[in-house]
């Protein structure tokens, strides 16, 4: 199992770097910039500067079966289940094959009404609780796979 982190922007990169150690998972934090990461021979940097979707296309060409992907981004969630991976996002959100298509019916409308001048607010802003669940979920999701389920 290989963890795939969309790190430009995730909030919870010390917690993932804390339990794929403990796990002993490789760890793969993808951006278009550099970012400062530990020295641990679990965790790899990888740069892609291609294009504006460089990232996520990387992420899914080399995410497989019973891999985990960090992201918040619903596409590129909805790309690493049709390979086989699991998906959570840095708040705590498994996405699953059952319920992506809401997670993506729910973006469209929320893009489909800003365009529309709707001020739809955003997402509430990161917090401890977030941090949390976050935990809480993805040492499940481990749990989840290492137990085949």
């Amino acid at each position: 199992m290989e963890i795939y982190v969309d790190a430009d922007a995730c909030p919870v990169k010390d917690e993932v770097f804390r339990v794929a150690r403990r796990y002993g998972f490789k760890v793969y934090l993808v951006a278009n910039t550099g970012i400062r990461i530990p020295k641990d021979v679990h965790v790899e940097m990888v740069v892609v500067k291609d294009h504006f979707d460089a990232a996520d296309d990387w992420i899914t060409e080399n995410i497989h079966d019973n891999d985990i992907a960090i992201s918040a981004d619903i596409p590129l969630a909805s790309r690493c289940l049709k390979n086989g991976a699991r998906v959570i996002d840095p708040k705590g959100r498994v996405f699953t094959r059952e319920t992506i298509g809401d997670a993506l019916a729910d973006r469209e409308l929320s893009a489909y009404l800003r365009d529309m001048g709707n001020n739809t607010h955003g997402p509430a802003p990161f917090g401890k609780r977030d941090r949390s669940r976050f935990l809480q979920q993805f040492d499940g999701l481990i749990q989840a796979v290492l137990r085949g389920k």
